[in-house]
């Protein structure tokens, strides 16, 4: 069986509406749209929210809280036992290898978070790293590189 050949049974296919067909139809004449008026002309109705003039509920209810969606960055996370899954014997791994993989996207500015041990030494370069992430690299003689988020290209700033 394949994708294009699974189709619904007839008597699961609900049969379109035939308006403006005829009185027997129960929807002839004015295809169940009343007579007249803004609703039953072409492109007619009120657009979302509108309430007929009256002040919208949008419009009277105060704005609230702070919106920072602009300015909001946002890190592609990785684990350290992901990271160990991903690149297995190795000692030193760079964001082009993270990239690489598949681990983040191309350009994403990326975070290691520390779930998962570490058994040798590795270097491992990102754009930011937790604390406890840091400290298990580091007790097992590993380095950490930390990149400037701003700049995805620059020149890493080592820890």
């Amino acid at each position: 069986m394949q994708l294009h050949n699974l189709f619904p049974f007839p008597e699961e296919r609900k049969t379109r509406r035939r308006v403006g067909r005829g009185a027997g139809s129960g929807l002839g004449g004015t295809a169940g749209k009343g007579h007249k008026g803004q609703n039953a002309r072409s492109g007619g109705g009120v657009r979302p929210g509108f309430e007929g003039g009256q002040m919208p509920l949008q419009r009277r209810l105060p704005k609230h809280g702070f919106k920072n969606y602009p300015f909001k960055v946002v890190y592609t996370v990785i684990n350290l036992d992901s990271l160990l899954a991903a690149f297995p014997g190795k000692t030193e791994v760079s964001l082009n290898d993270i990239y690489e993989r598949g681990l983040a996207r191309s350009g994403d500015l990326v975070k290691v978070l520390s779930r998962g041990d570490l058994a040798q030494a590795l270097t491992v370069e990102a754009h930011k790293f937790s604390k406890a992430a840091a400290e298990k690299i580091q007790k097992v003689g590993g380095t950490v590189k930390e990149w400037e988020a701003k700049e995805q290209g620059g020149e890493a700033a080592s820890q």
